[in-house]
């Protein structure tokens, strides 16, 4: 197990820069040109970043980020 130490500064930095590249992620996967290949590794970094955001962000914020199965499903009907 590896820990580190953060002040509330970088603790505020850190949840800037996990939220913008979740966003990112979240805005690419809903574009059509994209292939579903890239959308699945998308959809794995994703799931690594919100694990980050997790232990970062009050769970208020966290829940902003969760993905749905709506949101899941459309996904999939795009990559069809």
């Amino acid at each position: 197990m590896l820990g580190f130490l953060i002040n509330v500064k970088e603790q505020k930095e850190i949840e800037y820069l996990l939220k913008r590249e979740m966003d990112e992620i979240l805005f690419d996967l809903q574009d059509d040109r994209i292939d579903h290949i890239v959308k699945r590794s998308m959809d794995e970094r994703y799931k690594i970043l919100f694990n980050l955001f997790t232990r970062v962000a009050p769970p208020r914020e966290c829940i902003k980020y969760m993905k749905t199965k709506s949101r899941t499903r459309k996904n999939k009907n795009d990559v069809k």
